[in-house]
């Protein structure tokens, strides 16, 4: 896995990072429905119907899975960890719009365990991209952040991939030149060359497309 490592501003990252904002309110959605589906548990155990007990199980289930994102969302949120832990992808940007860009990303969505790797194209619509031009096909070095949206990991794919500009995270124009030099060109054509698939990958229910191992050039074929 490639990683690239920097000084993380935090102050900025705070103030311009959306993955990290989204995640946090994503937590605090997930501990006030573990609330509420708590609440409704106890409220059909107190009716005391059969029909009521088999409902409360289904509450039961959703208050724990609700909690344990509302408890893991923080822990994952964390600025630096998500910059360390992530691998260094290329992004570009492929749309342009007044309230902000799109971003194309390719992506390794294999996990760990899984024998080979598996790359995607995946979107990020993004409303700030500090340090950079906005222009179609403009480099955004990035870092992969994926998760699983369940308490067990089911399947060799994560289910949820994204790319979170390394530009979020800092001000100095030396560390995204850095990071654009460590991704291959090769990677970088591959992206440029697929921008009219942005729009594929839009409209997909994952919002991300996979790539035909036999088809990519270099390392990244099969």
């Amino acid at each position: 896995m490639r990683r690239f490592e920097f000084a993380v501003n935090r102050e900025h990252a705070r103030a311009v990072n959306e993955i990290v904002a989204d995640m946090r309110r994503l937590g605090a959605l997930a501990i006030g429905a573990a609330v509420l589906l708590g609440l409704g548990t106890g409220y059909l155990i107190w009716l005391n119907h059969p029909w009521a007990y088999l409902l409360a199980v289904a509450f039961a289930l959703g208050a724990v899975t609700a909690l344990w994102v509302g408890l893991w969302t923080p822990r994952r949120s964390s600025i630096d960890k998500l910059y360390a832990d992530g691998e260094l992808v290329p992004a570009v940007i492929s749309e342009t719009h007044p309230s902000g860009v799109v971003l194309l990303a390719l992506v390794d969505v294999a996990k760990p365990e899984a024998t080979d790797p598996r790359y995607a194209l995946v979107i990020r619509k993004v409303r700030d991209l500090p340090g950079h031009q906005k222009r179609a096909g403009e480099r955004v070095p990035s870092v992969a952040v994926r998760t699983d949206r369940a308490p067990r990991q089911v399947g060799e794919r994560w289910q949820s991939v994204s790319a979170m500009p390394i530009a979020w995270g800092t001000r100095d124009d030396a560390v995204i030149e850095r990071a654009r030099a460590a991704i291959s060109e090769v990677e970088w054509r591959l992206l440029t060359d697929n921008l009219a698939l942005a729009d594929k990958v839009r409209r997909s229910s994952a919002k991300r497309l996979l790539l035909d191992p036999h088809q990519l050039p270099g390392d990244l074929g099969a």
